[in-house]
């Protein structure tokens, strides 16, 4: 029997491992669910990620590139006439607003990485790339100040189920950058 070519088997269970990660947590993720969810025979999984982390990992760098597309998409780093904090405030606004299941998501991948050594360095080039981005229109100290800051209210109202307050959040970036 010939193989089939399927050249986006490996995108589709990367995908599948989100949706699976999305429904179930972390503890529902295997293979197997992963294949049942891409609708692939289990081997196709395990050849192309032989470990959970490694699929782990694709997923946690797939989660980081929607993030990034998400600041892309404002453009507000690139004009230094924008205020910063307004920006960013509002970058966590689009990013929490309405259905938080992806961004639930992507911090319980990001998170993931306590317990397993093979996330930590995706995990922390998100951090790095953002920190690098602000680095830009502040200093580094306060890019990775504000980075610190960003995923600490992410994570509050993420934790909380609060509504995100963009006020707030506005007015701490507003203290951290120097004017």
């Amino acid at each position: 029997m010939a193989r089939r070519y399927d050249p986006e088997r490996r995108q589709r269970i990367i995908d599948a491992a989100i949706r699976v990660v999305g429904a179930k947590g972390i503890a529902g993720l295997s293979h197997r669910s992963v294949a049942a969810e891409a609708d692939v025979p289990l081997g196709s999984t395990t050849y192309h990620f032989t470990t959970l982390d490694e699929l782990m990992v694709a997923a946690l760098r797939q989660a980081n590139e929607a993030f990034a597309k998400v600041i892309a998409s404002r453009g507000g780093l690139e004009d230094p006439r924008t205020d910063l904090a307004e920006e960013l405030a509002g970058w966590m606004g689009e990013w929490l607003a309405g259905d938080r299941t992806g961004v639930e998501l992507e911090y319980e991948l990001y998170l993931a990485a306590l317990r397993r050594p093979a996330l930590r360095p995706v995990a922390d080039e998100w951090a790095r790339d953002l920190a690098d981005q602000l680095a830009r229109r502040t200093d580094p100290v306060t890019a990775r100040a504000l980075v610190a800051l960003i995923d600490g209210i992410c994570l509050q109202v993420l934790l909380t189920d609060a509504v995100y307050d963009e006020g707030y959040a506005r007015e701490v970036l507003g203290r951290v950058i120097p004017r």
